[in-house]
């Protein structure tokens, strides 16, 4: 949506694309929201890197940081006057070649600024949406979803590696303490299911009370949401597009904000939405909301009506707005460079 939004008469946008090329629909659809689309696969770091110099690109963005198909070498080569690390990675790269890291005031405050290498940019708000995003018109029964036809839905469909131990335990709790309720998982396989059920099991939580997910396609996945009563959201490591298709498909997102940058992601995105209401900053706050709205049906529904108004009306899924202020941090950076000065820590007023 952000491709797509770009002022196309102010910013020739370029793409170089290094990972794999999957030919489906989204796929597609970036290649069409560039003024240039460029399939660098199989060319060198060095190549890269002169090639993005050759076309004057003043100012790469590297969506990948230290993740899957990561091709950093590229940046430590100066591909650009100007480098940016932006979404992908969720914390400082540590590396002198990255002069710009993109949040907001809840992701870094001022005062955790100097634990990063990069300087920070401060957006009104953190995390790109797509407004084009479609929800499967089905209405998901719990009988759909193998869930009991009575009781209050937890779930999370954050991938398995961020439920830590001190998690479960919090979630273990909170069943325990809501009758009949149950927690909707996604777990990628049948060893991570029996290790869960195991330890729910260890906890005094029979393993029926844990129900296990598929994965399906985006449209009926969004769509799914809407059987669950709330979502829980996990620590140190929080939910970030999970997080937000929740939002987007009207399911309330309960969180616990840590320090770190990926402990403060959920609570960007209900800052974003106008939901404060439910950022929680210590475990002890978390497990006792978890319990207070699902024992108080009216108190949750205030919250659901609040949310599918705000989904229309604030900055987290309005692309366009979003794009604009991207743009000033943008115009920002490369005035500060075309003005031989260092790059500084930037604010982008809402």
């Amino acid at each position: 949506g952000v491709f797509e939004a770009h002022d196309k008469d102010q910013f020739e946008c370029t793409a170089f694309s290094y990972g794999p090329d999957t030919q489906d629909a989204v796929r597609q659809r970036v290649e069409r929201a560039f003024t240039h689309f460029v399939d660098v696969r199989d060319q060198s770091d060095l190549q890269i890197a002169l090639l993005s110099r050759q076309m004057e690109i003043d100012i790469a963005v590297d969506l990948g940081g230290f993740t899957q198909y990561a091709r950093t070498g590229i940046f430590a080569l100066r591909a650009a006057p100007l480098q940016i690390s932006y979404i992908g990675y969720l914390g400082t790269m540590g590396a002198s070649y990255i002069d710009y890291l993109i949040a907001d005031k809840t992701i870094i405050p001022d005062e955790m600024r100097a634990q990063y290498g990069e300087k920070i940019v401060h957006l009104p708000s953190y995390q790109a949406n797509d407004p084009k995003r479609t929800m499967a018109d089905k209405q998901y029964s719990r009988r759909d979803v193998g869930l009991p036809e009575v009781g209050f839905v937890y779930c999370c469909f954050n991938a398995n590696y961020k439920i830590t131990p001190t998690t479960f335990d919090r979630w273990m709790r909170i069943l325990t303490q809501v009758q009949d309720s149950v927690l909707l998982l996604y777990a990628d396989n049948a060893i991570a299911r029996a290790n869960l059920k195991k330890e729910a099991a260890a906890r005094g939580v029979p393993a029926e009370r844990l129900i296990f997910a598929e994965r399906l396609p985006p449209a009926e996945y969004l769509a799914r949401y809407r059987v669950a009563d709330l979502f829980l959201d996990t620590l140190p490591y929080n939910a970030g597009t999970t997080a937000s298709d929740a939002l987007w498909a009207g399911l309330p997102v309960l969180t616990c904000m840590g320090e770190a940058f990926a402990s403060r992601m959920a609570a960007s995105l209900l800052n974003a939405i106008d939901l404060p209401e439910l950022i929680t900053t210590t475990p002890q706050q978390y497990e006792t909301l978890a319990i207070a709205l699902a024992t108080d049906p009216a108190r949750l529904a205030q919250i659901k009506l609040k949310l599918a108004h705000n989904r229309h009306t604030t900055p987290l899924f309005d692309t366009a707005r979003f794009t604009r202020h991207l743009e000033q941090a943008y115009t920002q950076m490369l005035e500060r460079y075309q003005a031989g000065l260092a790059p500084e820590h930037l604010v982008v007023a809402p």
